[in-house]
């Protein structure tokens, strides 16, 4: 069966102070996503999601991608990533174009599921679980405001309030607020907001003095003093620091039996992934920004990480993602997912891990889960005591909700044969 047409679906902000008044402290999350759904000639359609840009990603998936699959066989979806891939490598593929390409792969997978009638997990060979261990990415959203809590000294109470809930693992970033910001020479340190929030970016920082760094380490004291060892930590680094300054915090780390330190430097440079991962025995995990499996192979090759996480709404799709899997588990090495990015980039990340021999833990956000993703999408995910399943509806499993292109704000543009004769 072919592929009749592409549909991308993304939004306008709303104006900051309607948004503030009706949602709180909430950060506007459509604006930053990007929906795609390839149809087939019989009028069914899969869906696929990527996170950052969507104007400039939708561009992409119309004026350069939509020629290589409108008219061509739903089912060869090897064909088509190579396709698509080479033609944007040809002039640099790293950004929007692999988040393009990642959008559309998802969404080929689910349109075969659904022409076959299996979910992805099968059609990728089948299970080798029933449910996945999932742990919680500490951001605000809706009733869980657990951004707040942990900064605001509560983080004892967060951990507590999560163990509650079945989850025993939760990631935080204590030492964002002491590195370098994007406010300019001026105020080094000053906030900055982008995409409705204050940004987790930064320019690379060269110092942390000790005072900085007993503050960062306080916030797991509180919550080793509150639950003890029952919950698992990992922190987020957000490339934020130089080597140096890594090193101290990884070392700074090991007394805590962290489940892993994530991405304390920009994952450009290899090298000094393996002379950091050399000096602490603190398990080192590397990260969404690596794109494609050739972006992994070093880290994986030259000994730079213990655990894997890849996004399968950047790195590539499903088709990549599952050779990334497998080329980190020919090093004995485990998978996690990354996933703050939205629900169908959440779906598909649990086929994979569903499937995968190396699947290791999930990354979900319970404000997201529990929040705006049910605005988005017509089921919510099952999460339940701190393990994620899926039932067994072909591809993914879920749809975007029948009102979601109605609301204000939509922007709706579709390729089909026609149009594309006019490029």
């Amino acid at each position: 069966m072919n592929i009749s047409r592409i549909e991308t679906i993304w939004f306008e902000a709303i104006e900051r102070r309607e948004w503030e008044r009706t949602s709180g402290s909430s950060r506007q999350a459509l604006p930053n996503n990007l929906w795609v759904r390839i149809y087939a000639e019989d009028g069914s359609a899969g869906l696929g999601e990527t996170y950052y840009l969507p104007r400039a990603v939708a561009a992409i998936v119309h004026d350069v991608l939509a020629p290589l699959l409108i008219g061509r066989d739903v089912l060869d979806i090897e064909n088509h990533w190579n396709n698509m891939f080479s033609l944007v490598n040809f002039c640099g593929y790293a950004g929007a174009e692999m988040r393009a390409i990642s959008a559309l792969d998802v969404a080929l997978w689910d349109l075969a599921g659904k022409i076959i009638g299996q979910p992805i997990y099968h059609l990728l060979g089948g299970r080798s679980r029933t449910r996945i261990a999932v742990y919680n990415t500490c951001v605000g959203y809706g009733k869980h405001q657990d951004y707040q809590a942990w900064t605001e000294g509560r983080a004892g109470e967060l951990a507590a309030d999560l163990l509650d809930q079945g989850i025993r693992a939760m990631k935080i970033w204590p030492f964002d607020r002491f590195g370098a910001t994007l406010a300019g020479p001026a105020h080094p340190r000053g906030k900055f907001t982008i995409w409705g929030q204050e940004t987790a970016a930064g320019v690379l920082a060269h110092s942390l003095d000790e005072d900085e760094l007993k503050m960062g380490l306080g916030v797991l004291d509180d919550i080793r003093a509150a639950v003890g060892d029952k919950m698992s930590i990992a922190i987020e680094g957000h490339a934020r620091w130089d080597l140096p300054t890594s090193i101290r915090i990884a070392r700074a780390l090991e007394p805590y039996k962290i489940l892993w330190l994530e991405e304390i430097m920009p994952p450009d440079n290899v090298e000094a992934y393996v002379r950091l991962k050399s000096s602490t025995s603190v398990p080192i995990c590397q990260s969404e920004r690596v794109f494609t499996r050739f972006g992994f192979r070093p880290y994986i090759e030259q000994y730079a990480a213990d655990m894997i996480m890849p996004d399968i709404s950047w790195c590539g799709g499903l088709t990549e993602a599952r050779k990334i899997c497998s080329l980190a588990d020919t090093y004995y090495l485990p998978i996690t997912t990354h996933d703050t990015i939205g629900p169908v980039a959440l779906w598909a990340a649990a086929h994979l891990m569903t499937h995968i021999p190396n699947a290791m833990i999930m990354e979900t956000v319970r404000g997201y889960v529990d929040g705006w993703y049910d605005d988005v999408v017509s089921d919510r995910i099952e999460i339940r005591d701190g393990f994620l399943s899926l039932g067994g509806r072909p591809g993914l499993g879920i749809e975007l909700r029948p009102d979601l292109i109605d609301r204000p704000g939509a922007r709706v543009e579709e390729s089909t044969a026609e149009t594309l004769e006019k490029l």
